[in-house]
Formats: C-alpha cells, sequence, structure tokens
C-alpha cells in the first residue's frame, strides 16, 4: 500500500514521488507550517517537544497526521505503511512521539538525510503508534527521508528497535517485506533484467522491482519538464486502479493519490485519483517566516474548483491539527 522513488537527475535535479494507496479517505488536505512553530508529540503527558526550524508544506491523514511532505530546505519524508512494524513499549521511560508525528518532526527539525539519521539513531525518544480512525487496528508505518542532494535514508521499527538503511542508492521503498529483504528482492530482479520481463500485480515486491527498474530506465535529465513527466509516469506505473478490490490481499488498497516533490525548484506537486488534474505548491510563494501562522488547502473533497496548476495563494489561515497518539 503505497510505492516511493527518487528521480537523480542531471544537475541536483532530484524528485521524490509517492503513491498513498490506502482502502477509505484517507480526508487528505494540504498545511503549510512556518519556522519558529512550538510542537507536541502527540502521545500524552511524556511527550516529545520541539520548536520546528524549519517550514514545510505537508499531506495529511485524516488530518491527524503527517504522511508526506516537503521542508524549505528540500528535505521530504513519506510515512508508507509496514504491516511488520513493532514499536518501542509504552511503559518505555523516553519522551514519546506519536507515530502520526514522525515525519512532521524530520522534517520540523532537519535540512539534509545526513542530519536526520545522526540523530534519530540515538533513539532519545521513543516513537508510538496508535489505532487508525475508523479502523480495528493501529498504525504500523515505516519512514522515507531524501534531500536535495539525492541522499536517502529508510526507518524502520522492528521489534522494538529503529532499523535504519541510509544510502544515496535506496531510491525506492514500497512496503512488506522489511526493507533488507525489498533489497534481495530488488537484487534477484537485477540479474533478471527489467527489458526481459518485469512482474506486474500490484503486491508490494512487485512494485518495488519496477520502479526500480523504471526510476532509471527513464532519461536522467535536468530540464524539470521531462524529469517531472518521467517521475509521474514511474509512479503511476506503480499505482494501484482506484476501487479495486483482492479478495485475501488487506494489504493491496487502491491508490488515492500521489505526490511529486521537486527538491531543486521547491515545488511540491499533488495528484488525486479522483481528479484529473495536477495541483502544486511552489514554496517560493510561501510565507514560512515565525509568526507567519498556520495556513490549510482543503482536499478532502476535491481540488480548488477551477483551479490546476499552482495552488500557493488558496491556502487559508487554520489551527493547527493535534497528532493522533495512544489512548
Amino acid at each position: 500500500m503505497c510505492t516511493r522513488v527518487v528521480y537523480l537527475g542531471e544537475q541536483d535535479r532530484v524528485l521524490t514521488a509517492r503513491s498513498m494507496d490506502w482502502n477509505a479517505d484517507l480526508g487528505t488536505n494540504l498545511w503549510v507550517f512556518p519556522r519558529g512553530l512550538p510542537r507536541e508529540g502527540g502521545a500524552g503527558p511524556r511527550s516529545l517537544t520541539w520548536t520546528s526550524r524549519y517550514g514545510s508544506v505537508i499531506a495529511t491523514g485524516y488530518d491527524v497526521s503527517t504522511t508526506d511532505g516537503m521542508n524549505e530546505c528540500g528535505l521530504v519524508a513519506n510515512a508508507l505503511w509496514l504491516v511488520e512494524s513493532s514499536y518501542p513499549r509504552l511503559d518505555d521511560v523516553r519522551p514519546k512521539l506519536s507515530l502520526g508525528a514522525w515525519a512532521q518532526y524530520v522534517l520540523d527539525s532537519f535540512a539534509t538525510v545526513a542530519e536526520a539519521v545522526e540523530v534519530l539513531a540515538r533513539e532519545d525518544f521513543a516513537v508510538v503508534t496508535a489505532g487508525v480512525p475508523g479502523q480495528p487496528r493501529d498504525a504500523t508505518m515505516h519512514l522515507s527521508i531524501s534531500d536535495a542532494s539525492g541522499d536517502s535514508a529508510i526507518c524502520e521499527y522492528l521489534d522494538g528497535t529503529l532499523q535504519i538503511h541510509h544510502d544515496r542508492a535506496h531510491q525506492v521503498m514500497t512496503n512488506s517485506p522489511p526493507f533488507a529483504e525489498q533489497l534481495a528482492v530488488d537484487a534477484y530482479w537485477r540479474g533478471i533484467g527489467g527489458t526481459v520481463m518485469l512482474p506486474g500485480t500490484n503486491r508490494a515486491a512487485d512494485r518495488y522491482v519496477r520502479a526500480s527498474f523504471y526510476v532509471n530506465a527513464v532519461p536522467q535529465v535536468e530540464d524539470r519538464t521531462i524529469a517531472t513527466a518521467a517521475v509521474f509516469g514511474v509512479i503511476r506505473n506503480a499505482s494501484v486502479p482506484y476501487g479495486i478490490s483482492t479478495p485475501g490481499q488487506p494489504n493491496i488498497s487502491s491508490t488515492q493519490w500521489r505526490t511529486v516533490a521537486d527538491h531543486k525548484d521547491r515545488r511540491y506537486y499533488f495528484d488525486s485519483a479522483l481528479r484529473p488534474s495536477v495541483i502544486w505548491v511552489s514554496l517560493d510563494r510561501l510565507d514560512l517566516g515565525e509568526g507567519s501562522g498556520v495556513r490549510r488547502l482543503v482536499l478532502s473533497e476535491g481540488p480548488p474548483e477551477g483551479h490546476v496548476g499552482e495552488v500557493s495563494d488558496l491556502f487559508e489561515p487554520a489551527e493547527p491539527f493535534a497528532f493522533l497518539g495512544p489512548e
């Protein structure tokens, strides 16, 4: 349920794309958060607290979690489902951070993947999960991070411990299995070669293989138009048709939306499966200064009527949402 790819073009033309595959309407909206915003980790009385160092534009899930976004330094964070996730116990003595705030903490706090990895690897706080709104299960996510240099890291909690895979070569991530096993699947298919045969199902491992082949088979260029079109082609190839139902495969869900983040030009594209037009936000047109206020663009009923392309001026003042945490 979700695919993420990083495109490494010429002259620092780096783009990160992801699909959001889910079995229900996520009520996704876009939010703009400024620098200097006080934060609380949404995990009860021992929640981690911090102040945002960087402004960001993000996409929510149910307006209780940051699922995807880019900050003003061109750092991108993408939260994807990983059923094998196992988080620290609730009685862990460290400060707590809600899983719904994990991506936002990274966007608020770091300019590069290397900075994020250095701090996250210390495990100074514990990420804890909570129930999925309207569903009888807890959220289980892993996190990908990419930056303007093309560097990448994949962060997963397995058996209560954070595992980090940090390498520029980690351009693709899907869902199950854990990332180390995804790399093994990729190595096998590289031996076959994508021009001979590629797996075509909606399973996470098959989507990984297709995305891994295509993201490096498309033109690796600096031209923004061509690079963006190529990346959209790759992420759409790894998407799941809207409304599909696969009996016995609950981890395969329809693609609800896609994003493409242009790290170089700081553009954040949003592509709804229910609308034929792509919209985007140019961070250069946003006031992200301290005190500038939180703003929201409501997309839960579709993009603004009659608008395509640039929508940075359509955000309206709003109170920040509270991250969903354990009860």
